[in-house]
């Protein structure tokens, strides 16, 4: 399969791979590696609440190089911005950044449940 450059960028430096700990940090997983596609996303927020940002996003995939692309930029895009449920861009618009063939749209849900998943944690642990 050939790859745009911005797919090939992305994948292989993969830049915000890795996990998150300690306080602060929520993490969120979707998917499944028995069927092939698998996204978690580490979150850690700081500030008050109403205000807070998040300060740091890795992910962890085991996917398509498409996947891990889009993973790779939005655990990227997240710094600075304040925790919310929608991606930077929808899976549409990535699919069309990333020239993601249309037959694997649901992989970038995948990706989209992890984050969703890892903003409700960050969520829930406001709560507690």
């Amino acid at each position: 399969m050939r790859y745009s450059e911005l797919t090939r960028r992305y994948f292989e430096t993969a830049a915000a791979a890795g996990t998150l700990t300690g306080p602060g940090v929520a993490r969120g997983e979707a998917g499944s590696r028995a069927q092939g596609t698998w996204v978690r996303f580490d979150l850690r927020v700081e500030g008050t609440p109403g205000r807070r940002r998040i300060s740091a996003a890795r992910f962890q995939a085991f996917a398509c190089p498409h996947t891990i692309a889009v993973a790779a930029w939005v655990a990227l895009q997240a710094a600075g911005r304040a925790p919310e449920p929608a991606l930077p861009q929808d899976v549409h618009a990535l699919r069309r950044l990333f020239d993601v063939p249309v037959e694997n749209l649901g992989r970038l849900l995948v990706v989209e449940d992890a984050w969703r998943a890892a903003v409700r944690a960050l969520d829930e642990e406001t709560e507690n």
